[in-house]
This record gives C-alpha cells, structure tokens and sequence, in this order.
C-alpha cells in the first residue's frame, strides 16, 4: 500500500514514527500521524497541513495536548508499581533532580529503546491508513496524499479524530474541503 503514498504522505508516516520515538511509545499512534502531517519546516507544506491550519488547527496546540493524553503502553505496570507503594512519575523527578533532566534516557536501557528498532502501529493507526486508501479510492485519486491520511484519521477512532472532532474538524466538512482541492488526483 505504501508505494501508493505520495511524497507527502510517506513523509508524514516518517515523521510520526519520530514522533513515537521521542515520546518513547512503544507504537505508532493515530495522534503521531496527525502531528506528522505537518511537515518538516525545510519542505513545502502538506496538503493535509494547508486544510488544517485552514481550519484553524495548528501544530503547536495539537502537540501540547497530545502530552497530556494518557500515554496507554506502561500504564498496567505503574498501576501495580503503585499498589506497592512506588510512582514512577515520583521516580524519574527524583532521577532528574539528582542526576538533571532525561536522567533515566541515558541509561543503555533507555538509549536503545528510543533510538533502535522499528516501531509498529497500534490498531487504529492502522485502521487510519486503510481508511486513506479508501478515501482515495472513493475520490478516484490513483495516489494517497496527505490529505487521504487527514481524512482516514477523521474516519478511524483515535485520539486524533476525538482532537479534531474537539476543534470542530468533521469527517464530512473535511471530505468537503478535499473535494474542493478540484484536483484529479491526490495533490501531497
């Protein structure tokens, strides 16, 4: 399916695999894909990221909520951790208090974990890129831009759909929106 994807839209998916492995989650998320269509600043805009911002969603405000959504992956073992009386947030405050900030990162543990490895994409991530191939489908576009991808998160349950959704971007005005791109094939 990926050799489907535009410029644009492979771009994106990279750039949230990077996004994954900076928050060091142990999958890609559908929140990593919305933040990875915003490209880099050295490259031209997405497509997906025009219509966005045309929306009013910017990046930065996508980004500062995304930290404080529950991370998912950890969660079952600090809730035991906690029955036994340790918090892990208390742990790494101590860390980095004592030894300064990404004090546990630079640990070997830590460092391989961020830095090596493919990082797979959990279910609704997935579900999203099937979705995009569908949107473009529907739309007769023989590529997946980026704006397939927007579309496919919109569709697919997943912290970016309940994002957007809580910006008012909809499945529907944004299926809108691309139809009024008037292109006949996927634009990036």
């Amino acid at each position: 399916m990926f050799e489907r994807f535009t410029q644009a839209a492979r771009r994106a998916v990279v750039l949230a695999q990077e996004d994954a492995r900076e928050r060091r989650q142990a999958q890609i998320r559908t929140e990593n894909l919305l933040l990875g269509l915003y490209d880099a600043p050295a490259t031209p805009e997405s497509t997906a990221a025009a219509l966005l911002r045309r929306a009013g969603v910017e990046r930065a405000d996508l980004a500062v909520e995304i930290t404080r959504l529950p991370r998912g992956e950890g969660t079952l073992d600090a809730e035991k951790l906690a029955l036994l009386g340790i918090d892990l947030d208390a742990v790494r405050r101590q860390a980095e208090e004592t030894f300064g900030p990404g004090a546990l990162d630079r640990t070997r543990a830590g460092k391989q974990r961020r830095m090596f490895g493919h990082i797979p994409f959990d279910d609704a991530s997935k579900k999203a890129l099937e979705l995009s191939l569908r949107e473009a489908l529907r739309l007769k576009h023989k590529e997946i831009g980026s704006e397939h991808v927007l579309l496919g998160l919109l569709h697919a349950e997943g912290g970016a759909r309940d994002l957007l959704a809580a910006r008012g971007v909809t499945l529907d005005g944004m299926r809108t929106a691309v139809e009024e791109l008037g292109r006949g094939e996927a634009s990036g």
